[in-house]
């Protein structure tokens, strides 16, 4: 199934992100956060929403871990294209 925002592709089935023509080289976590931001697309996320989704049942670790992998999504996928894709809706999540 592909996950399509304007020229920003992400094909589940082979697990692969695409900007246009480029190829989007992204990690597994990486990966797994921008499927699950895209696939909520247009609604406010938490951090905790992301984390429920993405990590598994035993993660006790910091919320913050999700503000680095959306920094990381952000050079990868914005910050060569000069577009912004992720919005951060302050003190309450992403969208």
């Amino acid at each position: 199934m592909l996950l399509v925002d304007a020229d920003l592709v992400v094909d589940q089935s082979t697990r692969r992100c695409r900007r246009g023509e480029v190829e989007i080289d992204l990690t597994s976590r990486e990966f797994a956060v921008l499927e699950y931001l895209m696939s909520r697309r247009g609604e406010l996320v938490t951090k905790s929403d992301i984390v429920d989704h993405v990590w598994d049942a035993h993660f006790d670790g910091d919320l913050n871990v999700v503000e680095f992998h959306i920094s990381a999504l952000r050079r990868k996928i914005e910050a060569p294209f000069g577009r912004s894709t992720i919005d951060t809706i302050r003190g309450a999540g992403y969208r």
